[in-house]
């Protein structure tokens, strides 16, 4: 998936499925 140039707002990020996607996407810069 390209992530370049493009925003993404998890919310609910400190738990759950939230805080995987949000510790994904930090990941993938």
């Amino acid at each position: 998936m390209q992530l370049q140039g493009k925003v993404a707002i998890v919310t609910a990020a400190g738990r759950g499925i939230g805080r995987g996607i949000a510790l994904i996407l930090a990941r993938a810069g």
